[in-house]
């Protein structure tokens, strides 16, 4: 009998990531990981066959560590998946919200509620996940104190919600990618495709204009593009690119080529299949 397939997160029980991958891999066993470094570790030394990996917020923005983990992971992205999140507020049974004075959960989820963490007057206290702010206000046992996490997790710990959805913006959502040591690209003519890449111009006048003038010119929709300081240096700044199309399309192929040929490094990190939400949001524009 062969062992079943493994799919690691960031967090504990309960935590968004987790859904993502309840959702997503239903016959994989979803593995917590402390920190997103642990996560990919797993991956790397091979103690888990894929990742679940929250990369951006449409309220809160990115993930920032993602960014300086992806590039040196040896980490290939072969899928992603995007996550309406639901944001609830809970605390142990017998509190309310006349009772609650302070509220913890992850940074993301505290930015996505700011609205209703003001209205409360409520301090709040940055944890390490969301499901894991559910569990120690469940394990301290005081009606003064709340969490911001899932339905999951307030099942999972035995808490009463007593605020429902709560985030700011109903078009909440998190989008993950999905991570493997030994990925493939997506083949070629099998639908949108998103091509995911790093580089770094080099140091000539007006570069990343130059650079990016590929795209423009071979009608390639650049859906991100974000830089990021590298090794604390000010001038030493890496890009980091999301493309709809195939590095095998004509023109994504010129466009990466022109980008190439105006940076010191390009690296892609991954060519995948465009997830269905997507697709619906460019149908929608």
């Amino acid at each position: 009998m062969s062992l079943r397939r493994t799919v690691v997160f960031q967090g504990e029980p309960g935590a968004n990531s987790h859904i993502a991958c309840r959702e997503v891999f239903p016959d994989h066993e979803a593995v917590p990981c402390a920190t997103f470094e642990d996560a990919f570790a797993a991956l790397q030394n091979g103690e888990a066959d894929l990742g679940m990996i929250p990369i951006e917020n449409s309220v809160a923005g990115r993930v920032a560590d993602i960014h300086h983990l992806m590039p040196t992971s040896g980490l290939t992205i072969i899928g992603e998946f995007f996550l309406p999140l639901s944001h609830q507020l809970m605390a142990i049974p017998g509190a309310s919200l006349a009772t609650v004075k302070t509220v913890e959960s992850h940074v993301m989820a505290l930015g996505q509620c700011r609205n209703i963490i003001r209205k409360l007057g409520l301090k709040a206290i940055v944890g390490a996940d969301t499901a894991g702010s559910a569990r120690l206000v469940a394990e301290a046992g005081d009606p003064t104190q709340a969490a911001i996490a899932s339905r999951l997790a307030a099942e999972i710990y035995g808490l009463d919600i007593i605020a429902e959805n709560i985030e700011d913006e109903a078009h909440n959502t998190t989008r993950f990618i999905i991570l493997a040591k030994d990925g493939e690209w997506a083949p070629a003519g099998n639908g949108p495709t998103v091509t995911t890449f790093v580089f770094r111009v080099r140091n000539v006048p007006a570069a990343l204009y130059k650079a990016m003038g590929g795209f423009a010119t071979n009608g390639v929709n650049m859906t991100k593009l974000e830089s990021y300081q590298m090794d604390g240096k000010f001038f030493a700044t890496q890009f980091y690119a999301d493309v709809v199309g195939h590095p095998d399309d004509a023109s994504v192929k010129l466009a990466l080529e022109e980008l190439a040929f105006f940076s010191k490094e390009l690296r892609i990190l991954g060519v995948y299949p465009a997830h269905p939400y997507r697709i619906a949001l460019s149908a929608a524009e």
